[in-house]
Protein backbone atom coordinates (compact mmCIF):
# COMPACT_ATOMS: atom_id res chain seq x y z
CA UNK A 1 0.00 0.00 0.00
CA UNK A 2 1.41 3.57 -0.70
CA UNK A 3 0.23 5.80 2.01
CA UNK A 4 1.38 8.65 3.85
CA UNK A 5 2.54 8.14 7.49
CA UNK A 6 0.92 11.52 8.42
CA UNK A 7 -2.96 10.09 9.25
CA UNK A 8 -1.30 6.32 9.16
CA UNK A 9 -5.10 4.62 8.30
CA UNK A 10 -3.06 3.33 5.70
CA UNK A 11 -0.67 1.81 7.31
CA UNK A 12 -3.78 0.50 9.85
CA UNK A 13 -4.61 -1.33 6.93
CA UNK A 14 -1.87 -2.67 5.28
CA UNK A 15 -0.97 -4.12 8.94
CA UNK A 16 -4.26 -5.86 8.81
CA UNK A 17 -4.20 -7.02 5.40
CA UNK A 18 -0.36 -8.46 5.93
CA UNK A 19 0.48 -6.10 2.86
CA UNK A 20 4.32 -4.17 2.93
CA UNK A 21 3.89 -0.63 2.89
CA UNK A 22 5.85 1.99 1.19
CA UNK A 23 5.47 5.29 2.88
CA UNK A 24 5.84 8.65 0.75
CA UNK A 25 6.42 12.12 2.67
CA UNK A 26 8.56 15.03 2.56
CA UNK A 27 8.13 14.77 6.40
CA UNK A 28 5.67 13.41 9.29
CA UNK A 29 5.02 16.20 13.14
CA UNK A 30 7.36 15.68 15.43
CA UNK A 31 10.37 13.78 13.60
CA UNK A 32 8.02 10.96 13.92
CA UNK A 33 9.93 8.92 10.50
CA UNK A 34 13.12 9.11 12.38
CA UNK A 35 11.67 7.72 15.61
CA UNK A 36 10.06 4.77 13.58
CA UNK A 37 12.85 4.03 11.41
CA UNK A 38 15.37 4.24 14.58
CA UNK A 39 17.65 6.86 12.81
CA UNK A 40 19.67 8.64 14.79
CA UNK A 41 17.74 12.59 15.70
CA UNK A 42 19.65 13.64 18.47
CA UNK A 43 18.81 17.24 19.30
CA UNK A 44 22.08 18.34 20.42
CA UNK A 45 23.23 17.80 17.11
CA UNK A 46 20.35 17.83 14.10
CA UNK A 47 19.03 21.25 14.03
CA UNK A 48 15.11 21.72 14.31
CA UNK A 49 12.82 23.02 12.11
CA UNK A 50 12.43 27.00 12.72
CA UNK A 51 15.23 27.15 14.85
CA UNK A 52 17.67 28.86 12.05
CA UNK A 53 20.56 26.93 13.20
CA UNK A 54 23.21 24.90 11.35
CA UNK A 55 24.74 21.51 12.02
CA UNK A 56 27.45 23.71 14.35
CA UNK A 57 26.25 24.95 17.22
CA UNK A 58 27.65 25.95 20.08
CA UNK A 59 26.38 24.97 23.41
CA UNK A 60 23.50 27.89 23.97
CA UNK A 61 22.18 27.35 20.67
CA UNK A 62 22.34 23.57 21.45
CA UNK A 63 20.03 24.35 24.48
CA UNK A 64 18.04 26.14 22.30
CA UNK A 65 17.42 23.54 20.03
CA UNK A 66 16.53 21.03 22.43
CA UNK A 67 14.12 23.65 24.22
CA UNK A 68 12.36 23.58 20.45
CA UNK A 69 12.58 20.07 20.09
CA UNK A 70 10.52 19.51 23.90
CA UNK A 71 6.96 20.52 22.93
CA UNK A 72 7.00 17.58 19.56
CA UNK A 73 6.99 15.07 22.70
CA UNK A 74 3.59 16.62 23.88
CA UNK A 75 1.72 17.48 20.60
CA UNK A 76 2.81 14.37 18.79
CA UNK A 77 0.65 12.38 21.90
CA UNK A 78 -1.94 14.34 21.48
CA UNK A 79 -2.20 14.45 17.69
CA UNK A 80 -1.32 10.72 16.87
CA UNK A 81 -3.75 9.52 19.96
CA UNK A 82 -6.89 8.95 18.38
CA UNK A 83 -5.20 6.98 15.58
CA UNK A 84 -3.33 5.31 18.31
CA UNK A 85 -6.73 4.31 19.58
CA UNK A 86 -8.16 3.42 16.21
CA UNK A 87 -5.32 1.01 15.48
CA UNK A 88 -5.71 -0.69 18.93
CA UNK A 89 -9.45 -1.27 18.68
CA UNK A 90 -9.21 -2.63 14.83
CA UNK A 91 -6.59 -4.95 15.31
CA UNK A 92 -7.28 -6.02 18.73
CA UNK A 93 -3.83 -5.36 20.06
CA UNK A 94 -1.95 -2.73 22.03
CA UNK A 95 -0.29 -0.61 19.09
CA UNK A 96 1.42 2.58 19.16
CA UNK A 97 1.97 4.84 16.32
CA UNK A 98 5.67 4.02 16.25
CA UNK A 99 4.92 0.36 16.13
CA UNK A 100 2.93 1.17 13.41
CA UNK A 101 5.27 2.98 11.36
CA UNK A 102 8.15 0.84 12.02
CA UNK A 103 6.77 -2.11 9.68
CA UNK A 104 6.71 -0.25 6.60
CA UNK A 105 9.00 -1.82 4.16
CA UNK A 106 10.03 1.01 2.02
CA UNK A 107 10.11 4.93 3.01
CA UNK A 108 10.46 7.46 -0.35
CA UNK A 109 11.58 10.88 1.50
CA UNK A 110 11.43 13.85 -0.39
CA UNK A 111 14.80 15.16 1.13
CA UNK A 112 16.74 18.09 -0.32
CA UNK A 113 20.23 18.44 1.56
CA UNK A 114 19.95 22.42 0.34
CA UNK A 115 17.17 22.51 2.73
CA UNK A 116 17.85 20.02 5.00
CA UNK A 117 20.94 18.68 6.61
CA UNK A 118 22.90 15.40 5.77
CA UNK A 119 21.95 12.28 8.80
CA UNK A 120 23.06 8.90 8.93
CA UNK A 121 19.68 6.94 7.86
CA UNK A 122 18.47 3.80 7.75
CA UNK A 123 18.51 1.60 4.64
CA UNK A 124 14.96 1.27 3.91
CA UNK A 125 15.21 4.95 3.29
CA UNK A 126 15.15 5.94 -0.55
CA UNK A 127 15.94 9.30 -1.31
CA UNK A 128 13.52 10.63 -4.49
CA UNK A 129 13.66 14.11 -6.10
CA UNK A 130 12.02 15.95 -8.81
CA UNK A 131 8.64 15.29 -7.39
CA UNK A 132 7.84 19.25 -7.04
CA UNK A 133 9.99 20.51 -10.28
CA UNK A 134 8.17 22.78 -12.63
CA UNK A 135 8.36 21.97 -16.19
CA UNK A 136 11.05 24.59 -18.04
CA UNK A 137 9.05 26.36 -21.08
Amino acid sequence: ILTDPVVPCGQILAEHLSVPSVFFLRGTPCGLEFEATQCPNPPSYVPRIFTDLTDRMNFLQRVKNLIFDIPNYFLCDFFFQPYAKLASEFLQRDVTVPDLLRQASIWLMRFDFVLDYPRPLMPNIVFIGGVNCAHKK
